[in-house]
């Protein structure tokens, strides 16, 4: 079994259209989407959830007015102004530091544990798919990542599949870190202008200090030809490969409308250059 993680140093370059149309490729595998923040490859697989659970990630902070003196001390640590002129505890505001546990002299201050997500196992017409939805203001996704990424990873291993795609979050935080480490292959998806060279270059550098090989993808290749050649100039000073060249194509917008994978919505060539890279990423991880 063998785990592909789509990423990309920015948001907006193309990456969940790509990975769904891995999904809608590849036979015999299971899907994640670990961009828990913003979740949106659900939209494109249509899921039909069996399985909903909770996520539990963190500590908050709780007061018993039964025993509060009002004294005020948890007010006047808390960084956060999470404490309310009541001495009620807004948990939106709290991070969970404990602070003012430790200072209340009644012991009116618990920490207890909150749901701050919910994840699922899904079906669908491409295969079984793991997904996660974190809640509103909420931390750790880090956590919730390592979450699903775990039960696609068992979910492969008991059906024997043989990949695991995930389509990871843009940028290199910790939700990044926790869609890549451990993959075997990470593919990321650029664009032609310098913002997208420059975030290229940090999610690269990620991947490189985890030890992951990482083969590039340049979306919308054809709107900047100078800016393309920047990127594979530094692909081969690099020695990484540039695995893919995607051209522009208005289809890709309509597709995503309609809800449906790029590869098999586009009859241009969107679609022969997707069935490529997936045909070359089969090649380099079944060798």
């Amino acid at each position: 079994m063998k785990q592909i993680t789509v990423i990309s140093g920015k948001g907006g370059t193309g990456k969940t259209a790509l990975s769904a149309s891995f999904a809608a490729l590849a036979e015999n595998k299971v899907t994640v989407d670990c961009d828990v923040d913003a979740a949106n490859l659900h939209l494109l697989l249509q899921p039909d959830i069996r399985q909903k659970r909770e996520f539990k990630g963190g500590m908050k902070a709780r007061t018993d007015p039964n025993r509060c003196s009002r004294c005020g001390l948890c007010r006047d640590v808390c960084k956060f102004e999470a404490v309310s002129e009541d001495f009620r505890i807004d948990l939106t505001d709290c991070e969970g530091c404990g602070l003012c546990v430790r200072v209340c002299p009644e012991k009116a201050i618990e920490m207890i544990e909150i749901v701050s997500g919910e994840w699922f196992v899904s079906e669908t017409r491409y295969g079984p798919f793991v997904h996660a939805k974190l809640g509103v203001a909420e931390g750790n996704s880090g956590k919730l990542v390592a979450v699903i990424r775990e039960a696609a990873r068992e979910m492969a291993e008991k059906q024997n599949r043989e990949f695991v795609i995930i389509d990871g979050p843009p940028g290199i935080g910790c939700p990044v870190i926790a869609s890549l480490s451990g993959a075997d292959l990470a593919v990321v998806v650029t664009e032609p202008t310098l913002s997208g060279i420059h975030d290229m270059k940090r999610v690269l550098s990620l991947a490189c200090h985890f030890g992951i090989p990482a083969g590039i993808v340049v979306n919308k290749y054809d709107l900047n030809s100078e800016n393309t050649g920047a990127i594979e100039s530094f692909s081969k000073e690099h020695g990484l490969e540039v695995i893919g060249r995607i051209p522009f194509s208005p289809e890709v917008s309509r597709a995503i409308v309609q809800g449906v994978p790029p590869v098999e919505f586009c009859r241009d060539g969107v679609r022969t250059e997707i069935i490529s890279i997936w045909e070359k990423l089969q090649r380099s991880l079944r060798s």
